[in-house]
């Protein structure tokens, strides 16, 4: 399908269709109709109108686009509001990476927590990452901020290979908290069987939101902050 050959390397994603401007009643059918036909892979509550007349918005995943009401054309790329001086697509992604992100369960993954939480962020990160070890070794300076870091594993290298059976191993690990911090210095984790881990699911839920690099930080509004950020630096971009 055309749209899917746009957004090859994408893992499957369940279609989110986010409240601003979206409804069944606010589209004409028979568009709908075409563009279901067009692209066989959305669903109908995926498409919703964009802010610009015959144009409507469909999202897969954490990607938008723009399509022609006839499901011919199709745009990708940002629509700003240049009176406002908005990014219009930024704003519906960050709605559909909280609606994905809140969609998992805190239990599946492993949570540094402060004190006084004031903030949470969640974290894609790979155990041999570079800079996800540097931001870990101040994790307990962002708890001290009252920032609370929950990571989600992002092997880098994929599937069956050393970065991501080191993070099944960390899962297995009696103390997860511990086993992460030991692996992300350096020390080897003993492999344990103990059933299925959430690594996979988080792979394949950074990659269909668009996450390629790690450490990739992403905010309770579902904003994300490529790379490492320092922790009074990242405390005082919450704050504005």
């Amino acid at each position: 399908m055309i749209l899917q050959r746009l957004v090859r390397g994408l893992a499957p994603a369940i279609l989110l269709c986010v409240t601003i401007a979206c409804g069944a009643d606010t589209i004409a059918e028979p568009d709908r109709q075409r563009i279901l036909a067009t692209f066989p892979e959305l669903s109908a509550e995926s498409i919703s109108p964009s802010p610009i007349p015959g144009l409507y918005e469909i999202m897969l995943g954490g990607q938008v686009s723009y399509v022609s009401a006839d499901g011919r054309y199709l745009l990708q790329g940002d629509l700003f509001d240049a009176e406002l001086e908005i990014n219009l697509t930024e704003s519906r992604r960050e709605l559909a990476r909280k609606a994905a992100i809140d969609s998992v369960s805190e239990t599946s993954m492993i949570v540094f927590r402060p004190a006084e939480k004031k903030y949470s962020v969640t974290v894609f990160t790979d155990i041999d990452c570079g800079y996800c070890r540097k931001l870990h070794r101040q994790v307990a300076d962002y708890n001290a901020l009252g920032i609370e870091v929950r990571y989600m594993f992002f092997p880098r290298s994929g599937p069956d290979t050393e970065s991501w059976f080191k993070a099944g191993n960390v899962w297995c690990a009696a103390d997860r908290n511990e086993a992460l911090t030991l692996a992300k210095s350096g020390a080897v984790i003993a492999s344990g069987d103990c059933g299925t881990t959430p690594v996979s699911q988080h792979y394949k839920l950074g990659r269909s939101l668009g996450i390629r690099g790690t450490p990739a930080i992403v905010t309770q509004s579902g904003e994300l902050i490529p790379g490492y950020v320092p922790p009074r630096e990242l405390l005082e971009y919450l704050q504005d």
